[in-house]
C-alpha cells in the first residue's frame, strides 16, 4: 500500500511539472514576442529564446518519466 501511494504521487507530481513545463513555455513565447515587438537589445531576447529552449527541452523528458512511472504504477 505504501509502495502505491509513493507511485501514485509521483505520477501526480510528474503530471504537474509537465503542465508546468507547458505553461512556462507558453509565458516566455509571450515574454520573447513583447520583448521583439519593443525593439529590445538583440542579446537580451537571445538569452529569453535559450530560457525558452531550456524549458522546451524539459517536456520530452518529462514525459518519458511519466510514462515510466505510470508502467510501474500498473
Amino acid at each position: 500500500l505504501r509502495d502505491l501511494k509513493i507511485k501514485t504521487g509521483t505520477v501526480k507530481r510528474l503530471f504537474k511539472d509537465e503542465n508546468s513545463y507547458h505553461k512556462e513555455s507558453e509565458s516566455q513565447q509571450k515574454h520573447i514576442d513583447k520583448l521583439i515587438s519593443e525593439g529590445a537589445d538583440e542579446h537580451d531576447i537571445s538569452k529569453q529564446k535559450e530560457v525558452l529552449q531550456e524549458s522546451l527541452n524539459m517536456i520530452p523528458d518529462c514525459q518519458n518519466r511519466l510514462k515510466e512511472a505510470q508502467k510501474e504504477l500498473q
